[in-house]
Order: structure tokens, then sequence, then C-alpha cells
């Protein structure tokens, strides 16, 4: 398959559907940390939504739409906050509404206004639920793809930790927050790129 990972500069999620085969390519507005620059495409995704793409999954911006975010609001610090709010939105449903058939978005849990306007998610998963012993709520909005099936529960551990939201102040640490699990990445490039659901491979969730 031709994979977009839009709005990725880990590769995270990228080299994960590498390693199974398949044309992947990260797309940011920044430069690659993932190793690979030869598998990034670096500019404005929305200007290669319409390259004949198979799958997107897509890591918009979330501070601006979370409900972690919500104090900043009334903050007279950032007095552009609701339009940064709308302009957010709006990209949100530029890559919901995507020439693509299967598509995933990935956020932080959403403001209550966020979801109106972009609609419910279909999923939320945590790196726990596939092998790491850590939280991070990812959010996820579904188009063709199947919830992803855990394959690890509660029982499985001894201690879990919340090592995203302890993080220790630095001027890196936004940046930190925001990296995508390496083990959530590869459930995606496991069961969406090879079919491993039951139901992907006899057509219902569209070929491989």
């Amino acid at each position: 398959m031709k994979v977009l990972i839009a709005c990725e500069e880990s590769q995270a999620v990228c080299t994960a559907f590498r390693r199974h085969g398949h044309e992947a390519y990260s797309a940011d507005l920044q430069e690659c940390s993932g190793g690979h620059p030869e598998w990034h495409i670096q500019g404005d995704v929305l200007e290669i939504l319409d390259d004949g793409w198979d799958m997107m999954i897509a890591h918009p911006e979330c501070k601006y739409l979370c409900l972690s975010g919500a104090r900043w609001f009334e903050d007279e610090r950032y007095p552009n906050r609701e339009q940064d709010w709308v302009d957010g939105v709006a990209f949100f449903k530029a890559l919901q509404n995507a020439p693509i058939d299967r598509i995933a978005i990935e956020n932080s849990e959403p403001l209550g206004r966020t979801v109106q306007q972009v609609g419910r998610y279909s999923q939320i998963v945590q790196p726990y639920h596939f092998g790491q012993p850590t939280t991070k709520g990812c959010f996820l909005w579904l188009k063709n793809l199947p919830k992803l099936i855990h394959t690890h529960t509660f029982d499985d551990y001894e201690d879990i930790k919340a090592e995203v939201h302890h993080m220790a102040p630095s001027p890196e640490r936004s940046k930190l927050r925001s990296k995508f699990p390496a083990v959530i990445a590869e459930a995606m490039a496991r069961q969406w790129g090879n079919g491993e659901i039951p139901g992907f491979k006899d057509g219902l969730f569209g070929e491989k």
C-alpha cells in the first residue's frame, strides 16, 4: 500500500509501515527526526492529499483542539487562541475529507466543542494496550478502518506509569510529549497494514 503519515516528523508510524513492506511516507512542515529523509515529504500536507494514497494516518497539532489546552483560552497572553482553534478545526476537517479511502486521525482528548465540529472519535488507545506499561491517551477518528485490537490487558503489568504527564519542564517538553508511541505505531502497521483483524482480508475494510 501507499501510505501517507501526515503531520509526522518522528517517523514512528512511517518506519513501522516500512518494516511491513509498505510504501510509506511521513509529511510535515518540519524536517524529520526519524533518520530517513528519503521517506519524508517536507511541506504542507494539504498539497499532496490527491497523490493517490491508499491510506492516511494523520497527527494534526492538538494543543488548540484538546481539553488540556482549554485554560489558555482565557489567558490574555494568548489573544489569538480562538482563531487558532478555528484554524485547527478547519485543518482537521480538511484531513477528514481527504480523497483517501482509509483514514485514521489521531489526537489528544478533544474539547467538547471540537467534537461538535469534527465528530466523535471512534476509539481511545493507550501504550499499555500494546505492551508498553505507560499512559498516553490517543484518540482515533477512523474512516473505513476497524478499531485496533488490544494485545495486552492490565493483568499483564505490575505497574503502569504516567511518564508523559509527569515529564519535567524543559524547552523540548511539548515536542517530547507529542511523540507517538512506537507500540501503537507497530499495532497500526501490523493490523491495518497486514490485515490481521478478522474481516479485513475478506474485503470488509477494503483490500490489503
